[in-house]
């Protein structure tokens, strides 16, 4: 059955990237392990920054084989090696993404964990989103994942260890120049990203 409106979907319920294709809906939508989770329109000042970070990211993949995705892009995360649409059921469409794998990408956006995500947090996050996001990240094996703080202007990078973990780094803040774990020559000037 094809969705129309959001009121014919139930929030209790877990669906899969099957159930998802058969939506046709205005509202953005993500599959965390099969719930869903809505998507605010991004505000101005999260565009804004978010063209500011692909700008100084451009810089640096500009004719290399990484490529560079902005949402709305459908990033499916499997468990294991569950391909079928069926059997996944994390579908999310980070703020920007880069993947280095081109046999991740297929006409619908990507399948599989990019090398890093990043993610700009917004009054409209919650707790429980960053928390479920950050868990499906280190779990389907993103190399390296910036969480993007508009306020604060911070970025918090995590990368993964050799047992798949996180590891936290020190904080970024608006006057400094990032540095990425798994591009060692990416460095981003955090003053052009928040001006």
């Amino acid at each position: 059955m094809t969705i129309t409106s959001i009121e014919q979907l139930d929030f209790s319920k877990r669906y899969s990237y099957a159930d998802y294709l058969k939506w046709q809906i205005s509202e953005r939508l993500e599959l965390i392990k099969g719930y869903i989770m809505r998507m605010s329109a991004p505000s101005r000042e999260h565009q804004k920054l978010s063209w500011n970070l692909e700008r100084e990211m451009d810089k640096y993949f500009y004719g290399k084989p990484c490529e560079i995705y902005h949402a709305p892009f459908d990033v499916r995360l499997p468990r294991l090696n569950e391909r079928n649409d069926k059997e996944v059921y994390t579908v999310v469409q980070p703020d920007i993404c880069i993947i280095c794998d081109e046999s991740k990408l297929d006409k619908r956006g990507c399948i599989g964990a990019p090398d890093l995500i990043i993610e700009i947090l917004s009054p409209g996050n919650t707790k429980k989103e960053m928390k479920e996001k950050f868990e499906v990240y280190e779990e389907t094996g993103v190399k390296e994942y910036w969480m993007v703080d508009m306020a604060e202007k911070i970025v918090l990078l995590y990368s993964l260890n050799e047992q798949g973990k996180y590891v936290g780094h020190r904080p970024f803040i608006e006057d400094e120049t990032l540095h990425s774990i798994i591009f060692p020559d990416l460095n981003i000037d955090l003053t052009r990203v928040f001006a």
